[in-house]
Order: structure tokens, then sequence, then C-alpha cells
């Protein structure tokens, strides 16, 4: 009996120590030594250290993760390469019975030639450009330090911001936002505008997204990438920021306050990533506008003008706390969760002189003229609620499995204040209109994903489901009362449903000096708006797919040819698609349209990068085909007000030229400069309101962006820029140019713990800050120039302990404030 036992025993022992050793793991991260920033799609090799044979290989993840499963007992190293990096090397490590498991990581040095696309060699690397997107170091830019996340995007070379604070992408304004790969359903503008600069990082610019993203965004996608602790252990980055007001207040009945901080701590150690943050930001804006326009009425044979000037300013603030935990229980098994809470408040005031006169169309004689003073508040409220949770898993075959749940609950609500009096008596009220509304939102996304490695590349795939629902309840109320024929459509209520499922599958690899990327994503989403007044429910469902295909070749180390092309949707949201009209301003009734359709685009692009010894350059052609343009027009609605009507404007096409530049002309100079070139085309027979109406309007347009740094010394640098923005053209008109100068002196101190930094933001000259907008048609047209305030002067104080880097994965919000 004996030796059955023992057979036994020696069985079981040499089946544990094979199940064992076919356990064995290697894992780890591959990222810039000097950015510290993850290194997407490296290769890595497993190899033996008596005769550097090789055992095994993957590809990093696109967060620069590897996991290597299998591993037999015995000495290895890793060997990681990737294009524009040096080859690394681990040192050597053991896999043994007793010692499965092994956390590698290897930091690549940048090749001579990627070095060159920073200023100097020494400094951190301030852009690099990739297959699918282009990279930004936030920290470049002084001038939007202690502001928010628009400040930074503006200087990039691809990105415009009118006075408005709209956003634009290669010309267009609709475009997907990421918060660290995450998808924001949100709009752009407001989003971003509560994302304080000093917690950013990275800005990606994808400009041909992959089948893996959401289609969603005419423009392409902005990936926010935000900081985190780069060691073990804690960190901490404070932000404090005051301001004066301008010294041009335009004689505004209020005075703009500016105030503000954020603070970011960061506990990494072991199995636990763990990060917090808060801001509060009181950034108020002043300002005064001058508006000329008139309306033609053939029938009554009349001209009727209303020109009008006074003050528009806004009072804005924002605060916010996130948390996010990230637990890695083993090799294979990791969690995140996030949850974040914030609240957003502006109210806009337009107090507004208008003289009105109606005249005879044929002989030009005053029939009757009338100056009353409008007084225009606008308020906007929201609080927000967002949580999720994340789970990944990799299996022995190298593969992984992603699952992440998110929801959201907003509270959104506001009014609009119209107040018409008599003038200069402003104490006796001739109408008074109150548009009061309450739109809350809930969301959900739920999305699983799989990615293994396979023949020389990556194949990914995945699942998507998207809901969301709003209830909407308008009321418009008007003191005396009038007798308006359609008065009972200006108060309702709405509820929008919305929901999308999607899968897709892609497969990119490198094969010698050629790295390629091709996809297909298939979505069915179905739309549904309910109106109070109206028993039929609006529908929409859509079955569409979304192709997409990218290359980048090296003709050499310091040239680079890359193509691509990306098929896009450009979504409604529920303001686009609300019929209920509100009373903007005096003149202005803006109003939704419930069958609205999204905008389909096909993208392609045609470039090169290349890196000499002073700096880098990159320049890239691109075409846009827009089908159902979404556009905000104006049509007759009375004698003195305008409709301004979301509606579907036919075609559109767009095609330009990007180019970039970052030189180091001097060891202490260095020079950043950014510009972008198109031709938009936008034509058409549409209906506005049940009116027809032919859209053709053609024009360039084209935005430059420079930044100069001086480092005067080892502590103390001057850094000025500029921001301009030609004349655009529009569906009915066009946008006047757009010039923003600032200027900036930064000290550090206490071996750069500290910063201090001092802002001229909006200089004063060659007309800076001012924009004009102007639309016309069959009978009508409207001009308004919006004048914002000059010299603003503000100070940073920055504190830092210990280093951070890339990818705080700080939760914002999904979409709540998309209607804000």
């Amino acid at each position: 009996m004996r030796h059955p036992k023992l057979l036994t025993t020696l069985l079981l022992s040499a089946f544990s120590q094979l199940l064992f050793a076919q356990n064995g793991i290697v894992k780890g991260s591959i990222t810039d030594q000097q950015t510290k920033q993850p290194v997407d799609y490296a290769t890595i090799s497993l190899l033996k250290t008596n005769d550097s044979a090789a055992v095994s290989g993957v590809v990093t993840k696109a967060n620069g993760t590897y996991v290597i499963t299998g591993v037999q007992p015995g000495s290895y190293l890793l060997k990681a390469s990737f294009l524009g990096y040096r080859t690394g090397y681990s040192p050597a490590f053991e896999i043994s019975n007793t010692k499965t498991a092994q956390v590698i990581n290897v930091a690549l040095i940048a090749s001579q030639q990627l070095l060159n696309q920073v200023a100097v060699t020494g400094q951190q690397i301030k852009s690099l450009y990739k297959i699918d997107k282009q990279s930004y170091k936030a920290g470049q830019f002084e001038s939007a330090k202690g502001g928010s996340a628009i400040d930074v995007l503006k200087n990039l070379p691809s990105v415009s911001v009118n006075g408005e604070g709209d956003i634009s992408v290669r010309g267009s304004s609709g475009f997907l936002v990421l918060l660290n790969g995450k998808p924001v359903l949100t709009d752009a503008q407001t989003v971003l505008g509560q994302l304080p600069a000093n917690a950013i990082d990275n800005i990606e610019l994808v400009t041909a997204p992959s089948a893996k993203y959401d289609p969603d965004g005419r423009g392409g996608i902005i990936n926010i990438i935000t900081k985190k602790g780069a060691n073990d252990g804690f960190t901490v980055a404070a932000n404090a920021q005051g301001g004066l007001p301008a010294t041009i207040d335009y004689g505004n009945a209020r005075k703009p306050l500016r105030f503000g901080g954020d603070l970011t701590l960061n506990y990494k150690k072991d199995k636990w990533d763990i990060s917090v943050g808060g801001n509060y930001n009181r950034n108020d804006n002043a300002g005064y506008r001058e508006g000329d326009a008139f309306t033609t009425n053939a029938a009554a044979g009349t001209i009727t003008r209303f020109p009008s000037v006074g003050e528009r300013s806004f009072k804005k603030y924002n605060y916010a706390g996130r948390a996010t935990i990230n637990y890695t229980a083993d090799a294979n098994n990791s969690f995140s969760a996030g949850l974040f809470a914030g609240s957003r408040y502006q109210d806009r005031i337009a107090d507004i002189l208008y003289h009105n006169t109606t005249s005879n169309l044929a002989t030009g004689a005053l029939l009757k003229s009338n100056t009353y003073f409008n007084a225009n508040t606008q308020t906007k409220q929201g609080n927000f609620t967002l949580a999720n949770l994340d789970y990944t898993h990799t299996f022995q075959n190298k593969s992984t499995l992603t699952a992440g749940l998110l929801y959201e609950h907003a509270d959104l609500y506001g009014n609009t204040k119209n107040r018409n009096l008599k003038y200069p008596n402003t104490a006796d009220t001739i109408q008074y209109v109150y548009n009061p509304y309450k739109r809350p939102i809930n969301g959900y996304r739920f999305k699983l994903d799989h990615s293994i490695n396979l023949g020389k590349g990556k194949l990914e795939s995945g699942y998507q489901l998207r809901y969301d629902t709003q209830e909407g309840q308008f009321d418009y109320l008007v003191t005396p009362p009038t007798a308006q024929p359609d008065i009972a459509k200006f108060s309702g209520s709405l509820r929008a449903r919305n929901t999308i499922n999607s899968v897709y599958s892609q497969y990119s690899g490198k094969a010698s000096k050629l790295e390629y990327n091709a996809g297909l994503r298939y979505e069915y989403a179905s739309r549904k708006v309910n109106i109070s007044y109206d028993a039929d429910p609006h529908l929409l469902n859509l079955s569409n797919l979304f192709p997409s295909a990218s290359l980048l070749y090296s003709i050499k180390d310091t040239w680079k040819l890359k193509a691509g092309y990306s098929k896009r949707i450009n979504r409604n949201s529920d303001l686009q698609l609300n019929p209920i009209p509100e009373r903007e301003h005096s003149e202005t009734y803006e109003v939704g349209d419930p069958d609205l359709l999204p905008e389909f685009i096909d993208l392609a692009e045609l470039g090169i990068n290349h890196t000499f010894s002073k700096g880098s350059f990159f320049a890239t052609a691109y075409y846009q085909h827009i089908k159902n343009p979404i556009q905000r027009l104006n049509s007759f609605y009375a004698d003195t007000i305008l409709n301004r009507v979301f509606t579907n404007a036919g075609n559109a096409r767009l095609w330009g030229m990007e180019a970039g530049a970052s030189l180091q002309p001097l060891k202490w100079w260095s020079l950043y400069l950014g510009a972008n070139v198109y031709n938009y085309h936008i034509y058409g027979d549409i209906k506005i309101l049940n009116d027809a109406v032919t859209v053709n309007n053609q024009n360039w347009a084209y935005s430059i962006n420079g930044n100069s740094t001086f480092q005067l010394n080892k502590t103390l640098s001057l850094q000025a820029n500029v921001n301009y923005l030609s004349k655009r053209p529009t569906a009915q008109g066009e946008d006047s140019h757009f010039f923003v100068p600032n200027a900036s002196v930064k000290k550090t101190l206490a071996n750069g713990r500290w910063a201090v930094s001092a802002q001229w933001q909006n200089i004063n000259i060659f007309n800076a800050n001012k924009q004009r907008i102007t639309t016309a048609g069959a009978n009508f047209y409207t001009t308004t120039n919006y004048i914002y305030e000059t010299n603003v002067f503000l100070i940073n104080v920055t504190f830092n302990l210990n280093k951070f880097t890339s990818k705080l994965k700080l939760l914002n919000s999904e979409m709540s404030e998309k209607e804000f």
C-alpha cells in the first residue's frame, strides 16, 4: 500500500508543480522615462537570461500595462520597444514554484529624434504625434493656469474658441469629450469649463477615431488626461487664484469677482490607488453689446428697425468634489469605483436699451417710434451626482475582459426674466415675461470590452448600452396677458428618451515601419420625444455602420506619414429637440425641433510629421462631408421678434489644412505655433417652421495660436501668447474675427515645489476681445457686436508635494450637464 500512496503523492506533487508553473505571471507597465506617461502598443518580449531566447511576447494596452501568463520557472529579463524610443531592458528576475508572480516596470528613453519634438533636451516633451492622435502637455500654457480646460484647449493648433466660449475643432463645433478615456455626454463648453486647468496633465486630439470609440462628434474626440501621483505614497497639488476687475468696466451695474482654488490628493500603496479632489471657481465676466436689426413686412408695407445697446455680463461659479478608488486584487482582477458631486450656477444680465421705429417700406416715412428698456436675466443652475464601477479580468490566454457601469442623476433648473420697461422712467413696466423650467435627467451606460493579442497585433471587441431620459416642465407667464394665437404652445412638458445599442471590433498592430488600425462599429439607436400638446410621439430609429481605418508609416526616424478615415455622428441635444419656445431676449424666441435629424460625417485626413535638431513640425490636410448639418437659424415671427430655430440645413462640406511647430531657436527661448485654415460650404433647400429657405454660403476661415516662452533664469520665465480666429461663414451670415492676447510671468521657489505667476489677460490692443455676429434673410437683418472686458490681472499660487503624472481618474459628469 505504501507504493501506491507514494506514487500518488509524487504524481500530485508533479501535477501541482506543473499547474503552479503554468500559472507563472509577469505583469507591469511601460512608461516614458521623462513624462511618466504610459507607452501604449509597445512590444514586450520575455527573454531567457542564459541565451536571450524569446519565450513569449505581448503588446501593451492603451494604458501602457501588460500581462504575460503561463510562464515556466526560470530566469528571465524583459525587452520593451516602441517606435521613437530606445529599446529598454529590465534587470533579470526569477519565476519559481515559490515566486510565481513578478511585477516588472520598464521606463523607455526617447530617441534623440523624439526628444527633438520638445523645445530643448532635458525639458518635458510638449507634443507627441501618434497613429491616431496628437498629444500636448497642458503645463506649457502659462496663461491657462488657474483657469479651466477651455483655457488650455484654445492654444492647440486645431482648436479655436470664440467670444461666447464655443469650442471648434478644425472648424467644427461638435466633438466628443473623453475624461481619461471615459466618454462625457455633456455639452463640451459646460463640462470643460468646470475642469480646472491645473488638474490636467495632457490633452489628446483624436481627429480620426477608431471603431472602439463612440462615434459621436463631428470634429473627432478631445481626451483630457488628468494628473495622478507618480510614486507610492502621498501626493498633493494645490492652487489658489485671485484677480482684479478689468481696467475697463463699461459702466456695468455689477463688478465681476474672480477667485478660486483646487486641491488634488493621491495615495498610492501596494494594491490601492486612492484619489480625491475638489475645486471652487468664481469667474465673472463683464461686457456690453451693440445691436442693430430690422424686419420688413411686405403685407403691411413697413420696415421696422430696433437698434440696441447695453450691459451684457455674467456671474458664474461652480464647485465639485470627486473621488476614485482603484484596487488590484491580484494579477488577474482589478476594480475601480468613483463618485462625483458638484454644482454650477450662472446668471446672465442683458440690460438693453431699444429704440424701435416703423417706417413706410416704399417712402421711408416714419410711422411710429418707441424707446424702451429691456431688463433681461437668464439663470441656469444644476446639481450633479454620478457614480461608476469598473471591473477588469485577465485570462490565462492573455486576453482581458472589462465591464463598466455608470449611473447619473442631475437636477437642472432655471429661468429667464424679460422686463420691458418704459424709458427713461423705468419704474413703469410695459410687459413682463417669465420663463421658468425644470429638467431632471437620468442616464445609464453599460460597457463590455474584450481584448486579445492575435498574430502581431491586438483584436478588440465590445458591446455598449446607453440609455437616458429627460423630463422637462416649461412655463411661459406674461404680464399683462397678450392675445398671442399660439400662446398654448409656449408652456408644457416634454419627455425625451434615448436608447443606443452598439457592438464593435477592430484590429491594430505593427509590421516593420507600418502601424495600422482598422475596425467597424454597428449601432442601433432609438429616440422618442413626447410633448404635452401633441398626442403623437416623435420617433426616430437609426441603424448605422461606422467604419474606421488609420495608417502611420515611418519613412525614416525623422519623417512619418499618416492617413485616416472615420465615419461619425453628431447627435441632437434635448435643447435642440425642444419645440416649446423660450423668450431668450426681447427680440428673439428660441425654438427646437423634435424631428431634428443627427448629423452624419465622413472624416478623412492625410498628414506628415518631421523632427529635426531644434524642434518638430507637422501638417495635416483633412476633409469633412456633413449630412444634415445642425444650424440655429433666424426667421420672421413679428415686426420686432425673430424666431431662432434649430434645424437641419441641407448639406455641408469642409476641407482644410492644419500645421504646428515646436521650436527652440535659442537655449533660453522656445516657440510654439499652430495654425488651421479651412473652406466651409453649407447649402440646401430647407424649411424653418414650414417656411421655405434656401441656404448657400461659402468662405474661407483660419485660426492662429502662438506661444513664446523666455527662460530668464532657472526660476524665472516670461510667456506671451495669442489666439486669433478669423471671420467665419455661417448658414445665414458670418461671425467676425476674434483676437485675444495674453502674457504671464512665473517664479518657482523651493526647488519647484512652489510657483507664483502673474497673468495679464485680454490685453487691450488691436480691438481685442470683441466679436460681431451677423445674420440675414429675405425679410430680416440682424448684427450684434459683443464687447468683453480687457486688461484682466490675476495672481496664481501653486504648491506640489511629490510628483504628479497622468491619469488621475477623477470622475466627471457623463451627461448631466448636457443641457446646462
